[in-house]
């Protein structure tokens, strides 16, 4: 097949000096460690602010099932990557053949079922011993869900706890859920900076990111829900089809209508020169505070117990370098330019950690060792993926300049 993105195109990209424009894109590792430091002060100065955000939900049959400060904070750093996307672009994106087939085959074939393995094999085997037999975490019900205290429900058991019904199950298995809501997400946002900062294929990238954001309106929902189900984990099915609405298909469709109709109203000029650059630090702003709210629950954990952090970082690391070394040499065996072989492989590799972490807490909880985990997958991601944009910049000479043809 051709290729949709000329090569000459990739050559004049390559060539560029490439670095993150803005303040919060080049100190994002920085802002993250405040946050951190900043919600678990926060949780000890003031632990009913957290609480009383936890509660501000939208609830059903008496269940809370939206939260609305993070569905809040969710919309505000997906919509500038929604708006950015040209379906146009999409509908042609079968000309670009090998690149988009290898990032779906690794996104949804393999990626998923890798981060289970790897988690469980860490998180509740080699680890299991020091995160604690014994300990325990309580999660939310699935939403639907009507079972008396004592009754039990996959790995858990349904307890009283102030007055409210939870499940309560093993902490390291609500660790695992954490890392499967990471696994099924393939990112759509960052993976845009991490390939410009590779001297990919920026039109590629964006491609690759529409398709990906389609297809978890799709497959999110059923992949996460029958890897949970594997795990002995609460299947909120229903609560992970609505997260999907409104997480995901939400921006999604503001995004697209918007475009249409600034463009229509202003131009694409000012589209993409005034508007999209308003909105470049917005994404990580709700980022930001959306790991304030998280930490500020969850800093007597961590304060407690900080090598928690460590133990659901190590799977997630191997997790990410394994499938970017997956997607990356498959690039090279079927010759992809350089120039898209970088993006392809990142997309994989990094996740779309702001779905991840609204859906586990929508689905476990604001406290939960799950809503935990998918905060630490944003810990590790800067650094990782700052260190793969080297691994690739460096390697760049493996791979042809222009696609090979067949």
């Amino acid at each position: 097949m051709s290729n949709a993105f000329p090569a000459a195109r990739a050559s004049e990209q390559s060539a560029e000096p490439r670095k993150m424009k803005s303040l919060f894109e080049r100190y994002l590792s920085v802002w993250v460690v405040l946050c951190i430091v900043g919600g678990i002060l926060l949780g000890k100065i003031a632990p009913e602010m957290a609480q009383t955000l936890d509660r501000m939900a939208v609830y059903v049959d008496g269940a809370p099932v939206v939260s609305i400060p993070i569905a809040v904070c969710l919309f505000f750093m997906m919509y500038p990557i929604m708006v950015k996307i040209d379906f146009a672009s999409v509908i042609q994106a079968g000309r670009s053949g090998k690149p988009v087939l290898l990032t779906l085959f690794v996104n949804w074939a393999v990626k998923p079922f890798t981060m289970y393995a790897i988690a469980f094999l860490f998180l509740g085997v080699v680890f299991r011993a020091l995160i604690g037999e014994e300990a325990v975490d309580l999660v939310k019900l699935p939403f639907g869900l009507d079972l008396p205290p004592g009754a039990t429900h996959g790995a858990g058991v349904v307890v009283l706890h102030e007055g409210v019904r939870m499940l309560e199950v093993p902490l390291w298995r609500s660790y695992l859920a954490g890392c499967i809501l990471l696994g099924v997400a393939p990112c759509t946002a960052m993976v845009l900076v991490w390939g410009y900062l590779a001297r990919g294929n920026d039109g590629l990238t964006l491609v690759m990111v529409a398709i990906n954001s389609l297809t978890m309106l799709l497959l999110y929902g059923v992949l996460g829900g029958f890897l949970l189900g594997v795990g002995r984990l609460p299947v909120p099915w229903q609560a992970l089809l609505l997260s999907i609405g409104i997480y995901v298909a939400l921006p999604l469709v503001a995004g697209y209508l918007s475009r249409k109709w600034i463009i229509r109203a202003k131009g694409e000029t000012w589209f993409k020169e005034r508007f999209l650059h308003l909105l470049t630090p917005i994404t990580i702003v709700a980022l930001l505070i959306t790991l304030v709210l998280l930490f500020s629950f969850k800093g007597e954990v961590i304060v407690a117990n900080p090598l928690t952090i460590v133990w659901i970082a190590i799977p997630l690391f191997l997790q990410t370098v394994f499938i970017f070394a997956l997607g990356y040499g498959l690039a090279r065996w079927l010759r992809l330019a350089y120039a898209d072989a970088a993006p392809a492989a990142m997309i994989g590799a990094s996740n779309h950690f702001e779905v991840a972490i609204a859906t586990s807490v929508m689905l476990f909880g604001l406290s939960s060792g799950a809503a935990l985990a998918t905060v630490v997958g944003v810990l590790i991601e800067v650094p990782v993926m700052l260190m793969l944009v080297e691994v690739c910049k460096r390697t760049a000479h493996w791979f042809p300049a222009v696609p090979a043809r067949n």
